[in-house]
């Protein structure tokens, strides 16, 4: 079974698929091992792991990253595709390598290309909607297999254009979108959307992540959302253990959150993590515990 398969059919299940942010491999195995069956790699988060944002980033540096999650986590993974990098002739590459690098599907959104990095702090540039609809189409076009995910997106919402917004994904459905996601920053939007497009739906929040939406995932379901992802909760966790980390080396004060006393106990938890008993398996029984 393909990722993209997997993907689809647990779609199919009876409550909305939740997927959590992912930046590198150790996170996606976390992910893993934390009972999650999807995961997703953001382009917020990746740009600000690299210390800009998704502005900045690459198709190839997007799909080599991907790659690397792949390689360590066999969970399908779904690809933040920002704009597609480029314009619908572009599309062929841009999915030709996200299929190649083994991901579940792509999210295209319609923003202009390069992306600007106003989009952070909620100005947004939306291109035509026929452009859009190229876009769509071509990537459509493009894809050898027929269950890879192609998501559209729209932010319009954010630009108080709620009717364009639902306008605009009924088009990007038409053109062959397989699922729509138009961001509404409110349970009062995400009615809204729900009431009015089919599903599946995919959607995000913007701020305080899934648990304080104040909708159940009952109530998303119901209203069309089958692809839930929380994007910026264990990237805000990591910064803040981070931070909080080196400002307590730099003073020569325990860990916050580890104490004086854990590390040995989470290095073994990250052994576990990455399974390397298997690999000291693998090593014992071809070159010995004493080398080569």
């Amino acid at each position: 079974m393909t990722p993209a398969r997997a993907f689809r059919d647990l779609l199919g299940g009876p409550e909305p698929l939740l997927a959590p942010q992912v930046m590198n491999p150790l996170a996606a195995k976390l992910a893993e091992r934390a009972g999650f069956k999807a995961i997703y790699l953001g382009g917020g988060a990746a740009g600000y792991v690299n210390g800009f944002t998704e502005a900045a980033l690459t198709l190839t540096e997007f799909v080599q990253l991907a790659l690397d999650i792949r390689s360590a986590c066999p969970l399908p993974l779904v690809l933040d595709g920002t704009c597609g990098w480029g314009d619908p002739v572009h599309l062929h590459r841009t999915i030709a390598m996200c299929e190649a690098a083994g991901l579940a599907g792509i999210e295209i959104e319609d923003q202009l290309m390069p992306k600007r990095v106003h989009h952070h702090i909620g100005i947004e540039h939306p291109i035509p909607r026929d452009l859009m609809v190229s876009k769509i189409r071509e990537a459509v076009a493009a894809r050898r297999d027929s269950d890879f995910v192609i998501i559209g997106r729209t932010n319009q919402i954010r630009k108080n254009q709620r009717d364009d917004a639902v306008r605009r994904a009924e088009a990007y459905k038409e053109a062959g979108s397989d699922m729509l996601f138009v961001l509404a920053p409110t349970p009062d939007d995400l009615r809204f959307v729900g009431e009015r497009l089919p599903p599946p739906l995919m959607m995000m929040p913007l701020r305080d992540g899934l648990a304080n939406l104040g909708m159940s995932r009952e109530d998303l379901h119901g209203l069309g959302y089958r692809f839930l992802v929380d994007p910026m909760t264990s990237l805000l966790a990591m910064h803040k253990a981070l931070r909080l980390s080196y400002e307590a080396i730099a003073r020569g004060e325990p860990d916050p959150i580890l104490g004086s006393d854990s590390q040995a106990s989470e290095l073994d938890q990250i052994h576990e993590t990455i399974g390397i008993e298997r690999w000291l398996a693998v090593e014992r029984a071809t070159v010995g515990e004493g080398g080569g």
